[in-house]
């Protein structure tokens, strides 16, 4: 049984709750409704809470609330007495103002209040882009830490584990998700349940929505098999929040019985052959009754001793069950019983199975004058349901006891006695000038010592020989077994008896020290690779680091493999000093790379190998692989050493991200800091050259005027026409300083895309005279909301690079059409492309030809800087809209393409046939 002191509450632990105590003080409470799907009556629910504490005289405010048209909700909301309302704030999205929750607002209005508290739905929602937040949730973050209560609602294909589950089953995808650690921080979890069938039927009758949209609901995601699946989600995720909140409850208040609110399942593994069977039959019964199971492994002092093919076995077995499914551990312990016991307690399992057949571990049992396992499990922990499962004859008949013996560690043994009979020849000499009670104690202490240096088998040994040879030789008659005194039958059952007994206990506490010292080299080595890896500030640094610190742990060789930025795995620089024998394989690491999984060593892809392979997992991605040589491979086996490895990796692959995000934060300030310097050149470039060229240009227009020979009028004329070229670019300079800048304001209108067209190709007529311009423009196009000025100077451009490179006589082409339109609805794009039958585009550079100062191979001898697609590419993403380049057929020709959303243009006024307006 536990003792007393066993039984004080841990002071880290207190202080741990005291922190927690004291920040959830200063922090309002969120209470979510959680519900399947949209119609359940999350809202509803809410609001008649809210309505209740209303009647309590605690009034909260309506921040945001979607009745999505449903009349028993609007009732509830609009009701007497009516409830404080928070005004929506107005966001200005592409020119529109959409209502948002007011966030400020809310915070000015509740902040310092006692007892506030707000209604806020749709906590996935997304907020405009603008908003202080991305998130709703991240809204309702910002009320809790500023003392404001929360009242709100989701659904649970919103939570982000689940969105792929969902997804697969009803074929939709949400994009508005919730962080699932931010639905466990809850206060509180209402789950607001209706059955399939009543759903259907509130669905029918227009209470969750109406008309087409319920008809569609109706054929799509509120089908009856996915309401039923999505009901048994939200229950099952309700029911994890009401077990942690159970096993926290039970934490906080040091409740120990073990309480069968779920049937979980802890399976004891035992050295024995039967150990196999008992894992799988645990997997079983865990998988019929769907629930969590959990497979320990207790390793005694006299389990630790066993013989290292023996305890592999073991371990295999630990792995098997953590591959089937089980939450494994290895636990070092004296008392297997009571370990298992406090495991379960810790836990909460309800269920322990085990071997009918006594195991080893109950084997030492018996030696300390215990029945068996089960036996000392009924008394340390009633409450457990023992479950034993049988084993095979062949499984009986290989059982040995691997209890310690004299066979198994000759050497140890052969020790103890060396030392006991050196106690005695110590003693002989002297046992004339000390009494024999100081000679017991010699003997005592030399039976200790025997325990502390090998263990508790040694000291049984130590402690008769320890009684036998003090009789023999110190006892009257001396030299015989023999006893003339009866009181020193007394001496010689205390003497073993406190020999037993300190020998016992040294190698316990020799064990406990053990197992404490490996337990600390562990946490030494993971902080001194942390501490290493902080101060690594290139991915040279920590391929390096971590080598090192992995191979010093692990006793062997490590090495990294990291991706490039393509992508590509590269082996790690230390590599190439190793033999090619030594080596890696670089195949297996890439298939633990794509796979995601171990390979190699200890694992079931590629066992045979020397290393062992584990992906080097990040927040954001897998960063690379660590191959892994252990100088023991049974290192591996262990529980405890290979998530130590498996923690390492993750420190590893989040400093090579850490590592990665410097080098592209750096990147990112030089190209920002190199365009700001561009962007001032251009800028002060432009400013400078444009009163020179209008005094150039003017006196080039007065020289063209005047009577001159034709051999200077011929000159004022080049001059001109230069001048006017470079004007034109000194205006490209400005525009694409404006645009950079984002002092460029569109003035967007709903306009026909063909008279945008047809003032492009009036304005290139000159440059368009020696083409032949074909238009495919149907009458039918919709309007479109976009700057007329800005689009026709982006199809000037495409109109003149294809007159630019392309010989006279050549077909131009301009193509309008609609792309992904949906009725009514306003998806989809106005695409038009200007193509040509020219020599075409650089083959691989068609992205490339948009970037500033950019031009093709064969443009070297026409005029031009190569900002034209640039500013076009700017004017495009300023609408919302894209640019990109083709190949107008396989056989040449260039296509260049803009599209633009379509929006929903604004309702036309009606007239009748008197032409009267109505509106």
């Amino acid at each position: 049984m536990p003792s007393a002191a066993d039984e004080r509450p841990d002071p880290d632990n207190l202080l741990a709750q005291i922190r927690q105590q004291e920040a959830a003080q200063s922090r309002g409470r969120l209470r979510i409704y959680f519900g399947a799907s949209a119609g359940v009556g999350k809202t509803f629910a809410m609001l008649q809470a809210a309505r209740h504490l209303a009647d309590q005289g605690r009034t909260p405010l309506i921040g945001v609330v979607e009745t999505h048209g449903r009349a028993d909700t609007a009732a509830l909301l609009d009701g007497v007495p009516p409830l404080p309302r928070l005004p929506m704030r107005q966001v200005d999205h592409r020119g529109r103002a959409l209502p948002e929750f007011d966030l400020d607002g809310a915070l000015e209005r509740l902040r310092d209040q006692p007892d506030a508290l707000i209604l806020v739905d749709e906590l996935a929602h997304s907020n405009v882009a603008g908003s202080r937040h991305p998130k709703r949730w991240q809204d309702v973050e910002e009320l809790l830490a500023n003392g404001i209560s929360v009242y709100t609602t989701v659904n649970v294909q919103h939570l982000e584990s689940l969105n792929d589950v969902v997804g697969g089953i009803t074929g939709v995808r949400v994009q508005e998700t919730l962080p699932d650690t931010f639905f466990d921080r809850a206060d509180e979890v209402v789950l607001v349940d209706t059955p399939a069938d009543e759903l259907l039927a509130r669905l029918k009758a227009g209470k969750v929505y109406q008309g087409a949209q319920a008809e569609r609901a109706g054929q799509h995601f509120f089908r009856k098999g996915n309401l039923m699946a999505l009901r048994e989600l939200a229950l099952r995720r309700t029911a994890d929040r009401v077990e942690d909140d159970v096993q926290a409850w039970r934490s906080n208040e040091r409740i120990a019985p073990v309480w069968k609110t779920e049937a979980a399942i802890l399976c004891a593994i035992g050295p024995g052959d039967e150990a196999e069977s008992i894992v799988r039959s645990a997997a079983q019964l865990a998988q019929q009754l769907a629930v969590s199971w959990h497979a320990v492994y207790v390793e005694t002092p006299a389990l630790h001793r066993l013989s290292d093919a023996r305890r592999e076995r073991s371990l295999r077995v630990v792995r098997l069950a953590q591959d089937l499914g089980a939450t494994t551990a290895v636990l070092s312990a004296q008392d297997p019983a009571q370990a298992l016991a406090d495991y379960a307690r810790e836990h909460n399992l309800s269920k322990l199975l085990m071997g009918r057949g006594a195991p080893p571990s109950s084997s030492s049992l018996r030696r300390w004058g215990s029945r068996d396992l089960a036996a000392h499990l009924g008394r340390a922990a009633p409450e457990l349901d023992l479950i034993q499962v049988g084993a095979s004859a062949t499984q009986r008949s290989s059982e040995d006891d691997p209890g310690p013996t004299f066979g198994a560690a000759p050497r140890r043994y052969l020790w103890a006695t060396l030392a006991c009979v050196g106690v005695a020849g110590v003693c002989w000499p002297l046992s004339h000038r000390i009494a024999n009670d100081n000679i017991v104690m010699l003997f005592l202490l030399g039976v200790m010592g025997v325990a502390m240096r090998w263990g508790r088998g040694p000291a049984v040994l130590a402690s008769f020989l320890s009684v036998a040879l003090f009789d023999f030789l110190f006892v009257a008659p001396r030299l015989s077994l023999a006893v003339s005194d009866v009181q020193y039958v007394i001496t010689f059952v205390v003497m073993l008896a406190v020999g037993l007994i300190t020998g016992q206990l040294t190698a316990g506490l020799r064990y406990e020290a053990r197992v404490s010292s490996e337990r600390e080299a562990r946490a030494r080595g993971l902080f001194e690779l942390t501490r290493e890896l902080a101060g690594a500030l290139q991915t040279e640094q920590v391929i390096a680091t971590a080598e090192l610190q992995l191979a010093q742990q692990f006793g062997g060789r490590a090495l990294l493999h990291v991706l490039d930025d393509d992508d590509r795995l590269q082996p790690s620089p230390t590599e190439q000093t190793l033999s090619i024998g030594d080596r890696s394989d670089a195949g297996t690491a890439r298939w633990a790379l794509d796979h995601e999984q171990a390979a190699g060593l200890g694992t079931d892809t590629l066992p045979g190998s020397q290393w062992f392979y584990l992906p080097l997992r990040a927040p954001m991605r897998t960063r690379g692989v660590l191959a892994l040589r252990p100088g023991d491979a049974q290192t591996l086996m262990l529980p405890e050493r290979r998530a130590q490895l498996e923690t390492a990796a993750r420190i590893a692959g989040q400093a090579l991200e850490r590592v990665h995000y410097v080098e592209v934060a750096q990147q990112a300030l030089l190209q920002i800091e190199s365009e700001r310097l561009r962007n001032s050149l251009l800028s002060a470039l432009s400013h400078d050259l444009r009163t020179p060229l209008a005094a150039l240009q003017g006196l080039a227009e007065t020289l063209t005027k005047r009577p001159l020979d034709p051999d200077a009028a011929e000159t004022a004329h080049a001059i001109e026409q230069q001048s006017l070229r470079i004007n034109a670019m000194v205006h490209n300079l400005l525009d694409m300083a404006r645009l950079q800048s984002g002092a460029l304001k569109l003035n967007r209108q709903w306009q026909p895309v063909d008279e945008v067209i047809g003032s492009s190709l009036q304005l290139m007529g000159p440059a368009l005279a020696r083409h032949r311009v074909v238009l495919d423009v149907p009458a039918t196009l919709p309007l479109v909301e976009l700057d007329a000025v800005l689009v026709e100077r982006v199809l000037a451009n495409l109109l003149e690079n294809a007159a630019k490179y392309t010989p006279p006589g050549s077909e131009i082409r301009v193509i309008a059409r609609t792309h992904g339109a949906n009725g009514a609805s306003g998806s989809g794009e106005m695409r038009l492309s200007v193509e040509d039958n020219g020599p075409g585009l650089p083959p691989g550079r068609e992205e490339a030809l948009f970037e500033k100062f950019t031009r093709g191979h064969s443009e070297s001898h026409l005029p031009g800087v190569g900002l034209g697609l640039a500013i076009c590419r700017a004017i495009m993403q300023a609408h919302g809209g894209r640019i990109w380049a083709e190949r107008a057929t396989p056989q040449g020709g260039a296509r260049f393409s803009l599209a633009l959303p379509l929006g929903e243009p604004p309702a036309l006024p009606a007239f009748d046939e008197d032409g009267e307006f109505h509106p």
